[in-house]
């Protein structure tokens, strides 16, 4: 049987487990274990090839920095409407509902994300909306607060997310982003608001340790 978006969910209760998050160990979320292996079954199940990362089975060191700030910080988002862009694993959207956000609508274009959002929500006691629409094809909907992590790697996606990311924070949302120190990650327009040593692997970055900082962006 070839994975698709019906049987995602069969795929990840399979091929994952759920397991605290290192830097944010108050939510836990059905992660695999080496990313590699379930990279290759990825391929071989959708019998394609060249495919990114399946970026919805692990917490990314950007994501967990912004997960661990709204958790640290709950007057930031108690109350408020939240979108998760980029969402994954749906580790940042559900720290939002778990600090107190009134609704949180996490964003991602692979289609499996919507089955790991699915199994990471209730695992965590939070009901969380999903699309997988692109929202950067369109304006930025309202929203208090948008969120975004580990989106710098790659230089289109960068350049097109800080475009939309701007528009955002011109219409009144506040912007907030957790990065690593992606390549991509913009040099000005943002505000220092926490930085962190988050554990990960070799496997998914270049360090053991990564230090992750949490920022806003800055008024045009």
């Amino acid at each position: 049987m070839r994975l698709t978006p019906a049987n995602a969910p069969d795929f990840i209760a399979a091929n994952t487990r759920l397991q605290a998050v290192p830097h944010a160990p108050e939510i836990s979320l059905w992660l695999a274990d080496e990313i590699t292996p379930l990279w290759r079954l990825t391929e071989e199940e959708l019998g394609e090839m060249g495919l990114p990362p399946p970026f919805w089975a692990f917490a990314w060191a950007g994501g967990q920095a912004l997960a661990r700030w709204l958790l640290d910080h709950p007057a930031e988002v108690a109350g408020k409407r939240v979108i998760d862009l980029a969402t994954g694993s749906g580790l940042v959207a559900v720290a939002a509902m778990k600090a107190g956000a009134a609704s949180v609508l996490a964003a991602d274009i692979d289609p499996f994300c919507a089955a790991a959002v699915a199994a990471n929500a209730p695992s965590n006691g939070v009901e969380i909306a999903f699309t997988d629409a692109n929202l950067l094809d369109a304006p930025p909907p309202p929203a208090d607060l948008i969120c975004a992590g580990d989106v710098f790697y790659e230089k289109p996606m960068a350049e097109a997310v800080l475009a939309w990311l701007k528009q955002a924070q011109a219409n009144g949302t506040r912007v907030i982003v957790g990065d690593p120190g992606r390549t991509y990650f913009p040099k000005s327009g943002l505000t220092l608001l926490a930085e962190y040593t988050v554990p990960t692997t070799r496997e998914l970055e270049d360090q053991e340790v990564k230090r992750s900082r949490v920022w806003s962006l800055d008024p045009a």
